[in-house]
C-alpha cells in the first residue's frame, strides 16, 4: 500500500521527495473535509482515467483499510450519487481542463442531499489533479511497467540495499516519522492481509465484464490514431496486461478499470492555439497560482496551499545545470521552456514569453516524450524513454518527469480554481 516504486525514482532528488511525501500524506491521511475512504476512491477514479493500474491497486487496498465498502469497488454504479457526480470534472480535468466552467462547479454545489460543500470540492479537485499528474510520473518513469510487466530494462531504481528509503534521506525528521508510521502499518498489514485477500477475491468473483474491457481496449487501439507527434509504433502499454497479477500472494486489486469511469473514449485533444477566437486562451497574467489560486485553495482547505506552493518551488529549484549545459542555455531558461511548453498544450499562455524558444530549446524526441507523458501517459513505453536524451543521466530524465508532474498539476488547478472563483463571484 505504499508508493515504493515512485519514491525510488523521486529519490534521485531527495529534497523534492520530502516535499512530495508531505503533500501526499496530508492529502490522504491528515484532517481534511473529505472522509478517508472517499479520498482513496477519488484517487481510484482519477488514476483509472489514464488506465494506471499501479495507482488504482494502491488505493484499492488503502480504500479497504480505511473501512471503505467493498461493494464500491464493483464500479461507479455502486457508489453514492455524490461521489458519482464527480465523474464529469474528473474526466474534464484529466484530458481537457480548459473546458471546465463555473456551471460544472454550480452543479456540484447546488442544494440537494448529494451536494458538495466548497471545502469538500476543493479537497476533491486537489486530489484529482494530484493523481492525474502522478499517473503521468508513474508511466513516465516506468513504475507501471515495473509493477505489471516485470520491470523496464532501462529504468534502474535507486539502489539502497536493505535500507528503508526514509532512512536514506539523512537528517529528514519527516522521513524518520514516516518510517515509524510505515513500520507500524507493516505490522498491521500482516494481520489484515488475509481478510483483505478474501474480500478482494469476493469482489473479483462478483465483478463482470472482463471480456467487455478487452473489446473496449481493442476498439480504442484501433480508433486512436490521434495523438499528434506520437509515432505509430509506440504501442499502448496497458494492452495485454494481465487483469490480476497476483505474484507472491499479494492482493493486487482492480481487474476492470473501465468500471471506474464513464465515457472512456473522451481523451486529450490539441488545444486550438491558432483559433481566431482567442477568448479560450488562459492568460496567467489574469489568473495565476501565486496571486489567485494559492490564497483560494489555502482558505478553503487549510495549509494545503503552503504544501503545494513548496512543491512547485522545490521542482523549480532543482539543479539542472548539466541538462541546460548540454542544451547550450541557462538552467532557468531550459526549465522554463519545458514548463511553458506543457502549459501551452493546455491552453495556458504567458504574455512575457517568446514561444519560438521552445522549438530552439527542446529537440523533437524530447517534445514527443513530454507531450505523451503529459497528455496521454498510458501510451508511454520504454522505447520512448530510451530514445530521448540518450546521453543524459537517469536522474536528469527523472527531473524532466518531475517538471511534467508539477506543471500538469498546476495547469489543472488553475482551470478548476478559476472556475470556482467565477462561481463565487
Amino acid at each position: 500500500g505504499r508508493l515504493e516504486a515512485v519514491t525510488q525514482q523521486m529519490g534521485y532528488h531527495p529534497q523534492y521527495l520530502d516535499s512530495f511525501l508531505k503533500t501526499q500524506h496530508y492529502l490522504m491521511h491528515m484532517d481534511g473535509p473529505l472522509p478517508f475512504d472517499c479520498r482513496h476512491y477519488i484517487a481510484i477514479m482519477a488514476a483509472a482515467r489514464h488506465q494506471c493500474r499501479y495507482l488504482v491497486n494502491l488505493h484499492v487496498l488503502q480504500f479497504l483499510r480505511a473501512g471503505g465498502d467493498p461493494q464500491w469497488l464493483r464500479g461507479l454504479e455502486f457508489i453514492p450519487p455524490k461521489l458519482r457526480n464527480l465523474n464529469e470534472i474528473n474526466k474534464i480535468l484529466a484530458h481537457r481542463p480548459w473546458l471546465i466552467t463555473k456551471e460544472h462547479i454550480e452543479k456540484l454545489l447546488k442544494i440537494s442531499e448529494w451536494s458538495w460543500s466548497l471545502a469538500e470540492l476543493v479537497h476533491a479537485v486537489v486530489l484529482l489533479a494530484h493523481c492525474h499528474a502522478l499517473a503521468s510520473f508513474v508511466f513516465g518513469c516506468g513504475c507501471e511497467q515495473d509493477e505489471g510487466l516485470g520491470g523496464r530494462g532501462s529504468l534502474k531504481p535507486l539502489s539502497l540495499g536493505n535500507q528503508c528509503f526514509c532512512e536514506a534521506t539523512a537528517g529528514n525528521s519527516y522521513g524518520q516519522e514516516l518510517l515509524r508510521i510505515n513500520r507500524k502499518r507493516s505490522l498491521d498489514s500482516c494481520m489484515e492481509l488475509d481478510s483483505l485477500r478474501e474480500r478482494m477475491q469476493r469482489i473479483h468473483v462478483e465483478t463482470e465484464g472482463r471480456e467487455e474491457m478487452r473489446l473496449l481496449q481493442q476498439d480504442r487501439e484501433e480508433g486512436e490514431g490521434q495523438g499528434a507527434e506520437v509515432p505509430e509504433h509506440f504501442s499502448d502499454p496497458s494492452a495485454g496486461l494481465s487483469p490480476l497479477a497476483d505474484t507472491e500472494g499479494e492482493v493486487t486489486g482492480a481487474t476492470n478499470l473501465a468500471c471506474y469511469m464513464q465515457d472512456p473514449d473522451f481523451g486529450y485533444q490539441d488545444f486550438a492555439r491558432r483559433d481566431e477566437d482567442q477568448t479560450q486562451v488562459f492568460r496567467v497574467q489574469d489568473y495565476s497560482w501565486e496571486d489567485h489560486g494559492f490564497s483560494l485553495v489555502n482558505r478553503l482547505y487549510s495549509d494545503i496551499g503552503h504544501l503545494l506552493d513548496e512543491k512547485f518551488r522545490m521542482v523549480d529549484g532543482l539543479q539542472s545545470s548539466a541538462m541546460a549545459k548540454r542544451q547550450g542555455c541557462e538552467p532557468s531558461v531550459f526549465k522554463r521552456g519545458i514548463w511553458n511548453y506543457i502549459h501551452c498544450m493546455f491552453g495556458i499562455r504567458y504574455d512575457d514569453y517568446d514561444y519560438a524558444e521552445v522549438n530552439q530549446l527542446l529537440e523533437r524526441m524530447l517534445k514527443v516524450y513530454i507531450k505523451t507523458v503529459t497528455c496521454y501517459p498510458e501510451k508511454t513505453n520504454s522505447e520512448m524513454f530510451d530514445r530521448f536524451w540518450k546521453q543524459f543521466k537517469h536522474s536528469e530524465k527523472v527531473h524532466v518527469n518531475l517538471l511534467i508532474l508539477e506543471a500538469r498539476m498546476q495547469a489543472e488547478l488553475l482551470y478548476a480554481l478559476q472556475a470556482i472563483t467565477q462561481y463565487m463571484i
